[in-house]
């Protein structure tokens, strides 16, 4: 703890008092946003399981993994580019409205592409033409998440907005659910709430975006679109790359087992979910604006940055990790309403993967705010091609705990390649690195 506290006095050290205010204000805010993405879902999650049953619960879980293909498609790599673009444009109205007005234009088309796939594959497959309605209607949070500017927010450091939507967003929805899904026949209201809780805090969001921070929405040219798409390509191939051994794992599940497998398994993933995004995600949200502004300044002090905040994110999360792991059988029976050891079992797997993850999210990061996209794309390409065959034969071989033991692998190999490729970066106090 005396280690701890010394590293956190050393990390406040190195930045202006102004710059620390303005990440823990972010980094507060961005953990409400967080909390109740992931633990509000969290909380529902008992009553959900108990009231539709296993095979339902799967069933949705499978059609939710299927939709985040088509987010992953919309939001390209605009969450990383888009964000970077506009902390560096020195909030000047004209410019980033340009920004803002061109990202939207080429996620709005992409949405529509993505409706277009999706009714394709509805009506052309068995498998996904039996349950239709739940995959139109889960469709509707790819569309609110395309309304919802995260990167405009980040990009400008003003996160408090989005906490107070989220906030609307995640009581609409747990209120909904509590009213409204009361015997199994109700399943089909899931999906049409949690589209709606997306569509709302999508819609509320771009009215504060027009009405508080006055931006003017201009149709960008080909050029304009072009030039987005171009930027973001590198982060949208590394998040491709990325999905294919996370969101992949419940869809290969869903596609080798079957719903009540799914169901049980997806327990599991949403809790290691929560635990790893909670508060991690929000912790590098906030920092990342503000850390590629100091690398602009001084590259040095921004890798020494990352390495202080990395090694506190290590020491915090090997304490929460430990702890829960023990707790994993009361939290799976909490959840549950009953005894599952296989999925404990799945739990703690995933608890294991979630500490690499931890321990290797900053370093990772580093790279793009250093310019080095190419090597973060070839990291998660390489193993996406190692990791993608190895959920598929794993989870054949030994079912839904093969899906947890290729996601300890596939992180190692990660770890290991960022530790590599990290490591050859060199750094002086007024030298600029190298372009690639």
């Amino acid at each position: 703890m005396v280690s701890l506290a010394k590293r956190l006095k050393k990390l406040f050290g190195m930045v202006t008092p102004e710059e620390s205010k303005t990440v823990l204000s972010n980094f507060a805010f961005l953990s409400v946003i967080q909390a109740i993405n992931y633990l509000l879902p969290v909380v529902i999650l008992p009553y959900l399981f108990r009231v539709i049953g296993p095979g339902k619960f799967g069933l949705i879980a499978f059609a939710q993994a299927f939709v985040q293909y088509f987010m992953i498609l919309t939001d390209y790599g605009f969450n990383i580019t888009a964000t970077r673009e506009i902390s560096l444009s020195g909030q000047d109205p004209r410019e980033v409205s340009r920004i803002f007005s061109a990202v939207m234009t080429v996620k709005l088309i992409l949405t529509f592409v993505c409706f277009l796939l999706l009714c394709v594959i509805v009506y052309f497959i068995p498998r996904f033409r039996n349950d239709w309605p739940v995959y139109l209607l889960s469709f509707g949070a790819v569309i609110g998440n395309t309304l919802f500017p995260v990167w405009f927010f980040q990009g400008i450091e003003k996160m408090k907005h989005i906490s107070y939507l989220n906030i609307i967003g995640g009581i609409f929805m747990v209120t909904s659910i509590f009213v409204l899904v009361r015997r199994a026949e109700d399943y089909m209201w899931v999906p049409f709430i949690t589209s709606c809780s997306f569509l709302i805090t999508g819609i509320a969001a771009q009215y504060v975006v027009f009405k508080k921070f006055r931006l003017s929405f201009k149709m960008p040219g080909y050029k304009g679109v072009q030039r987005q798409l171009k930027k973001g390509w590198d982060i949208f191939i590394s998040n491709v790359a990325i999905n294919a051994y996370t969101v992949t794992r419940i869809f290969v599940v869903g596609l080798l087992t079957n719903t009540t497998v799914t169901g049980f398994y997806a327990i599991a993933e949403r809790i290691a979910n929560a635990v790893q995004t909670f508060p991690l995600l929000s912790l590098s949200q906030a920092i990342f604006p503000r850390l590629s502004k100091i690398y602009g300044r001084n590259n040095a002090l921004a890798f020494a940055l990352m390495r202080q905040i990395q090694q506190i994110t290590v020491y915090i999360g090997s304490i929460c990790l430990v702890l829960i792991f023990f707790a994993s059988p009361w939290i799976v029976k909490v959840v549950c309403g009953a005894d599952y050891p296989e999925t404990v079992m799945t739990l703690r797997l995933l608890l294991a993967a979630v500490f690499i993850v931890s321990a290797n999210a900053f370093r990772v990061q580093f790279l793009l705010v250093c310019g080095r996209t190419r090597i973060y794309s070839g990291i998660h390409i390489i193993m996406s091609m190692i990791g993608l065959p190895l959920i598929f034969l794993m989870v054949i071989s030994y079912g839904y705990l093969g899906a947890a033991v290729a996601s300890v692998i596939i992180e190692t190999g990660i770890f290991i390649l960022t530790y590599l490729s990290v490591g050859q970066l060199k750094f002086g106090p007024k030298k600029q690195l190298p372009a690639l």
